[in-house]
């Protein structure tokens, strides 16, 4: 009698490593040097969304944790939604949108299995968005990836300031607040105490002392 074989191709297990990058409290700039502009370089096109389809395609929404899942978004699990996602690292892809309250970034190790069955998950990034406040992406929030408008900033060392939330429930108390965002420093009115690197078409932020 001939024992019963296994079904080839048996599928491993996918292994998702998510590093939560709470980024925008990492803006740097500098206090009195040119400013540098935002990255021209064109990254891949943002991955298929839809729950189930894509892991964190756009719209969809993850739990709380550090064990970052993929919930839908009804579930009470759920605590953050996608605003963007796209292929690659973000110092080489697209920025994500200013309402940004954080990064995922997601690897995998070794894939067997993916959710669309094409045998691959790229690696990427997700812009995300709590669902209810806080949200330290937005203005004077102190977090987000990205330093705007209205935010606030510290001096952390020599050259290099982060961001902390403007009303004094951070960590750091507020030391300059960002009040316009212009092309080029000689654009900054005279009150300029700090020169705060920033992204898009006018990337040098005038700051004041608060």
């Amino acid at each position: 009698m001939r024992g019963q074989r296994r079904p080839a191709g048996a599928v491993s297990a996918l292994v998702l490593v998510l590093t939560v990058a709470l980024t925008a409290a990492c803006q740097q700039a500098t206090g009195r040097t040119g400013p540098v502009g935002d990255s021209s370089v064109t990254g891949p096109a943002p991955l298929p969304s839809g729950y189930g389809l894509i892991f964190l395609g756009p719209g969809d929404c993850g739990s709380r944790g550090r064990d970052f899942r993929e919930v839908p978004c009804g579930s009470e699990k759920a605590a953050a939604r996608v605003i963007g996602r796209f292929g690659g690292r973000p110092s080489d892809g697209p920025a994500c949108p200013a309402a940004t309250d954080f990064v995922l970034h997601i690897s995998e190790s070794r894939p067997a299995a993916d959710e669309d069955g094409d045998g691959s998950v790229g690696q990427g990034y997700a812009c995300m968005r709590n669902l209810e406040p806080p949200h330290p992406g937005d203005p004077g929030g102190g977090g987000g990836p990205h330093t705007v408008v209205g935010d606030c900033v510290y001096n952390a060392s020599k050259g290099q300031v982060k961001e902390t939330a403007c009303d004094g429930s951070g960590t750091r108390a507020p030391q300059f607040r960002v009040a316009s965002a212009v092309s080029s420093r000689t654009q900054c009115p005279p009150s300029t105490a700090l020169y705060v690197q920033l992204r898009g078409e006018t990337p040098v932020g005038c700051a004041r002392r608060v």
